[in-house]
């Protein structure tokens, strides 16, 4: 009875960890895409990292460049990022299948606007916070694609891209 037990134990630990594609704890995945906003069509990059079961903590660096007309006159602006993000991981909850990984959170960052020296609007650098939600399809172990929408800041809007398991 002991050994029957055991190996149940065995096969629902195992489960678990076969039914998540969420990033282990210590793991790393590579993010790469466009997006797409009021400002543009972003280009990102960015790494995020396994701290928990169901949690990864991860940065990106981001690029926009944009045409702004104001006063009759075209303006060219770019605007920078560099954010920082926390995302929770519903796969365990939901008892999502292995190849799809749906995730909400919280984003930080750090825009810098550069616009001409003769515009006169109100773009200016500074923080900025949103919130995002998004889902991942593997293909395999390693590679997947990726879309999030997001709210709140300079890079309102959403994103699609890769994500490279490393």
């Amino acid at each position: 009875m002991k050994k029957i037990l055991l190996v149940i134990v065995i096969l629902c630990a195992l489960s678990t960890v076969f039914a998540s594609n969420a990033l282990a704890n210590g793991q790393n995945q590579f993010n790469a895409g466009l997006g797409f906003s009021s400002w543009g069509v972003p280009i990102y990059l960015g790494l995020d990292f396994g701290v928990h079961r169901n949690f990864t903590l991860g940065g990106e660096l981001s690029y926009h460049q944009y045409q702004d007309k104001h006063n009759d006159h075209e303006y060219d602006h770019s605007i920078i990022g560099i954010s920082g993000n926390g995302n929770y991981h519903f796969n365990n909850v939901l008892n999502i299948p292995s190849n799809w990984d749906f995730y909400a959170g919280l984003s930080i960052g750090f825009f810098i606007w550069n616009s001409p020296d003769d515009y006169d609007g109100s773009h200016t650098s500074g923080l900025g916070l949103s919130g995002q939600i998004g889902g991942r399809y593997y293909f395999g172990n390693k590679f997947g694609l990726n879309l999030e929408f997001g709210g709140g800041d300079a890079f309102s809007g959403g994103k699609f891209g890769i994500s490279l398991r490393l």
